[in-house]
C-alpha cells in the first residue's frame, strides 16, 4: 500500500513556456521535505506532476465508465478489458488496479500540505497565488477520488502526503458517505479564498487546469452521485448562469459540435486532459490512441456495440438536415462501411476536419474531456427530473431538446410540455439515458449514469439497470449477467490483491472474497 501512495519528489525548477514544460515534469529523485519546499516553483512542479499522473489515467478512466455499460465494447470476452465488461475480473486483473489515482491524490496531498509553508521561504509567493495553487490540488484529489468511489464504493481515503515512514502504511476504507463528504469539503475549500481562476494564460492551460468552472463541475456531479439534487442543480445552474466574458458555453450550432474534438480545448469545454504528441512526444494514453480509426477489428479493439451501433445508425436516419455531428461526425462510420462491426467504429478521437470524414489523425493527441457544458445542462436534467414536479419535469425535457436541437433533431416525441403531466420519472430518466448515451458516446460515462439508475432511490431501477445492461451486452452469456448483477456489490471493482497483501486493515469487496 505505501508503495502505491510514496511521493516521489521533484528536483529541479518549472518552465511554463508551453503545455508539455508544465505538464511532463516527470520525478527524479526522493527529496526530504526541508530540502524541496524551498519556492513557488517547487510548488507548480508538484502540481504539474499531478496533472502528468492523471494523463496516465485515462485508459482506467475509459475502460472503467464504458465497458459495464456495453455501448463499447470490446470483442475479445477473455481479454483484460473484456473482463471488465463481462464482470469477470479478479484483484489481480491488471486493468483495474487503482495505483495511479493514488498517485495523482498524494501529489495532491503534497501541495496542500506544504505549498503554505513556501511563503516563508519564497518572498514572491503571495498568499493569492498559493491559494491558488490550493484550488488546483483539491480539484486534482476530488476528481481521483470521484473515480475512486464510483468504481470501488469503498477505499483508503489519504489526506497527508507519504514522505517519509512517519505515515501508517495500514489504512482501513472509508465510506462512499465519507468519501463524497470529503470532495464536497475540498471544493468548499477551494472556492472560500476566491483564488480560483476563470483563466489561464493560454488555451490550453484554461482547459486543461482546474478553473472555478471545472470545481462547479466536479461538485454538481459529485452532488448528483450523493443523490443531493437541489445542490447539483444550484452548481450546474453557477456554469449554465455564468456571464463572465471567459466562461464556458454551449455551442448551439451544430457545425461547431466536433470542434470540441477536433483541435479541442473547445469554448464549451470546461476540463480537457491535454495530449500534444507532436512537440512533445505525449500520446501513448491519448483517446486517439485508445480508438484509432480502422477497420481491422481484432479482441483487443474498442468499437460500438452492435445495439448501439443501431441506435447511431437510428438517429442518423431521423436528423433534419446536413450536419448531423453527434452521430455521422462523432460515431459510426455508415457511409464507408456497411456492416457490422465495420460500422461500429469510433471515430470523434481519431478523425480530423469534417468535410471529409475520411481524414485521420496520424499523431495522437486527441484530449479527453472530462467535463463539458452539455454534460453539465444534462446532469441539472436529471436532477431536476429526480426532484420532481411538472416545472422541473418541464425544464429537463427543455435541456435534453435543447441537445438535441444542436445536432438537428427533433425534439422527443414520448413527451411534450402540454401533457408533461402524464410522463413518469421512469420515462424521463430513460428518455435522459438514452440521450447522454448517444452525446457522450465513448467519453467514460456510460457505466455512471447506468450505475446511477440502477443505485439510487434504495435501488428503484435495479431491474430495468439490470435490462438494459444485459439488452447491450452481447458478449457475455444472459444467464451470467442476470445472477451477477443481481449482487449490487458486483457493480463494483475488486480491491488489488497488492494492496490487500500489504494492508493488513483493508478489506475485500464482498463479491470477491
Amino acid at each position: 500500500m505505501k508503495k502505491i501512495f510514496t511521493i516521489l519528489l521533484l528536483s529541479g525548477s518549472l518552465l511554463v513556456s508551453g503545455c508539455s514544460d508544465w505538464l511532463d515534469v516527470l520525478p527524479k529523485d526522493k527529496q526530504s521535505t526541508d530540502m524541496y519546499w524551498e519556492s513557488s516553483e517547487d510548488v507548480e512542479a508538484i502540481l504539474a506532476q499531478g496533472y502528468s499522473r492523471l494523463r496516465t489515467c485515462v485508459p482506467y478512466i475509459i475502460n472503467w465508465g464504458e465497458l459495464r455499460g456495453s455501448s463499447v465494447i470490446v470483442p475479445g470476452r477473455g481479454t483484460k478489458t473484456g473482463l471488465i465488461q463481462n464482470f469477470q475480473v479478479l484483484p489481480s486483473t491488471s486493468t483495474v488496479q487503482w495505483g495511479t489515482f493514488y498517485q495523482v491524490i498524494g501529489m495532491a496531498n503534497a501541495v496542500l500540505k506544504y505549498a503554505p509553508t513556501v511563503m516563508d521561504k519564497d518572498a514572491s509567493y503571495y498568499e493569492s497565488r498559493m491559494n491558488s495553487h490550493l484550488t488546483e490540488a483539491y480539484f486534482l484529489r476530488g476528481l481521483s477520488y470521484l473515480y475512486l468511489v464510483r468504481n470501488f464504493r469503498e477505499v483508503p481515503l489519504i489526506t497527508e502526503p507519504y514522505v517519509d515512514d512517519a505515515m501508517p502504511n495500514d489504512v482501513a476504507k472509508s465510506s462512499e458517505t465519507e468519501i463524497l463528504e470529503l470532495i464536497r469539503s475540498d471544493v468548499h475549500a477551494a472556492l472560500a479564498t476566491n483564488a480560483a481562476k476563470e483563466t489561464f494564460d493560454g488555451t490550453w492551460a484554461t482547459k486543461g487546469r482546474a478553473t472555478k468552472w471545472a470545481l462547479y463541475a466536479l461538485m454538481a456531479e459529485t452532488c448528483l452521485w450523493a443523490e443531493d439534487y437541489e445542490e447539483c442543480v444550484t452548481y450546474a445552474d453557477y456554469l449554465i448562469n455564468a456571464t463572465a466574458a471567459m466562461r464556458p458555453v454551449f455551442m448551439s450550432t451544430p457545425g461547431q459540435w466536433f470542434n470540441m474534438f477536433y483541435p479541442g480545448n473547445s469554448n464549451e469545454s470546461i476540463f480537457e486532459i491535454q495530449y500534444d504528441e507532436t512537440n512533445y512526444a505525449q500520446g501513448s494514453g491519448s483517446p486517439s490512441k485508445v480508438f484509432p480509426y480502422g477497420t481491422d477489428v481484432t479482441i483487443d479493439s474498442y468499437m460500438y456495440s452492435e445495439p448501439m451501433t443501431l441506435r447511431l445508425i437510428d438517429e442518423y436516419t431521423q436528423h433534419r438536415g446536413d450536419e448531423i455531428s453527434r452521430t455521422y461526425y462523432g460515431s459510426f462510420a455508415g457511409t464507408a462501411y456497411a456492416n457490422y462491426p465495420d460500422n461500429g467504429i469510433i471515430w470523434k478521437y481519431s478523425g480530423m476536419g469534417v468535410a471529409d470524414r475520411e481524414a485521420v489523425r496520424t499523431i495522437l493527441d486527441a484530449n479527453y474531456i472530462i467535463y463539458r457544458m452539455a454534460d453539465v445542462m444534462l446532469m441539472k436534467a436529471e436532477a431536476l427530473i429526480r426532484i420532481g414536479g411538472s416545472a422541473n419535469w418541464t425544464e429537463a425535457l427543455a435541456i435534453i431538446n435543447q441537445i438535441r436541437e444542436r445536432s438537428e433533431l427533433n425534439p422527443r416525441s414520448e413527451v411534450s410540455a402540454d401533457n408533461i403531466n402524464e410522463a413518469t420519472e421512469e420515462m424521463l430518466l430513460e428518455m435522459l439515458l438514452d440521450e447522454r448515451d448517444m452525446e457522450f458516446a465513448a467519453e467514460g460515462k456510460r457505466w455512471y449514469d447506468l450505475l446511477r439508475y440502477g443505485k439510487q432511490q434504495n435501488f428503484k431501477y435495479k431491474a430495468r439497470f439490470k435490462a438494459i445492461i444485459m439488452e447491450n451486452n452481447l458478449t457475455a452469456e444472459n444467464k451470467w449477467l442476470s445472477s451477477v448483477l443481481d449482487n449490487d456489490n458486483a457493480w463494483y471493482l475488486p480491491i488489488p490483491a497488492e494492496d490487500i497483501f500489504n494492508n493488513s486493515l483493508l478489506t475485500q469487496n464482498p463479491y470477491y472474497e
